[in-house]
């Protein structure tokens, strides 16, 4: 094992040396290639192909330099690893507020998602973010135990303009908050009318905060305070598949909104 730390330490000191490894795994190139490509001085790259060639990760064919076997599989192991730690850097700050257990996919999924979370100057920006999906999607699924007063009033507005088709699902608490406030409850009303929403609520609460904005799943985190943390979102086909499957679980399992959620 240390033989194999020392290689992956030689690989982690030297961005230059990811760097080659990297474009010879993609493809061929001349020592001219890699010097445009990576930067590197011809002093470093020389010192480079020549590590690289007594390992036998990379071979001289035509002129031109190109991975091995192993070489590839070196650089996939390592790149693998670095994508990794990127991923994990940027979710660092926000781990201990993301709902782990009840994410049944591989955290690497999040890799370009985009994290917002509160600042000085923007301390509701991601709900702001929410917002910034609601105004552009045609589409929009939420599983959630709040229902934001902004939100409501995007949805309602867009829904009601034929902009938009929605359902939603919510916790017993979530309606009953919106009910016991006049302004909303009436919002509430006309997008439980409209011919292109569906809402409905779950008296067995419910634990997300989910959006799903066309092809954007958006989470609001929260800590165990029920204080906003941070927000995470991404595109990812797995992250929309898991998702919607915890949508339709949660559907499943709860009612239309009738008049009587709404205290009439």
């Amino acid at each position: 094992m240390e033989s194999a730390l020392a290689e992956i330490e030689f690989l982690a000191l030297s961005p230059n040396r990811v760097a080659v490894l990297r474009c010879l795994a993609e493809d061929r190139h001349t020592r001219t290639d890699l010097a445009v490509t990576t930067g590197a001085s011809q002093a470093t790259l020389g010192r480079i192909l020549r590590d690289f060639q007594e390992r036998s990760w990379i071979e001289r064919i035509d002129g031109a330099y190109v991975a091995t076997a192993t070489g590839e599989l070196v650089a996939d192991g390592f790149l693998d690893l670095l994508a990794i730690m990127e991923t994990e850097g940027d979710l660092r700050p926000i781990v201990s507020y993301l709902p782990t257990d009840a994410l049944d996919f591989d955290l690497r999924r999040f890799d370009d998602a985009t994290i917002t979370v509160p600042s000085g100057t923007k301390p509701n920006a991601p709900v702001g973010r929410v917002l910034d999906l609601l105004r552009e999607a045609s589409s929009v699924r939420v599983l959630s135990h709040a229902f934001n007063e902004d939100s409501l009033d995007v949805i309602e507005r867009r829904v009601t303009a034929g902009d938009m088709t929605f359902e939603g699902v919510f916790s017993r608490h979530a309606i009953d908050a919106v009910a016991d406030d006049e302004r909303l409850r009436r919002r509430l009303e006309s997008l439980v009318g409209a011919p292109d929403a569906s809402v409905r609520v779950r008296d067995g609460g419910v634990p997300l905060a989910v959006t799903v904005a066309d092809d954007v799943v958006h989470l609001l985190l929260r800590d165990a305070n029920g204080v906003l943390q941070a927000s995470v979102d991404t595109d990812d086909a797995a992250v929309r598949d898991w998702a919607d499957a915890r949508f339709e679980r949660y559907w499943d399992a709860a009612s239309p909104v009738d008049d009587t959620d709404l205290g009439e």
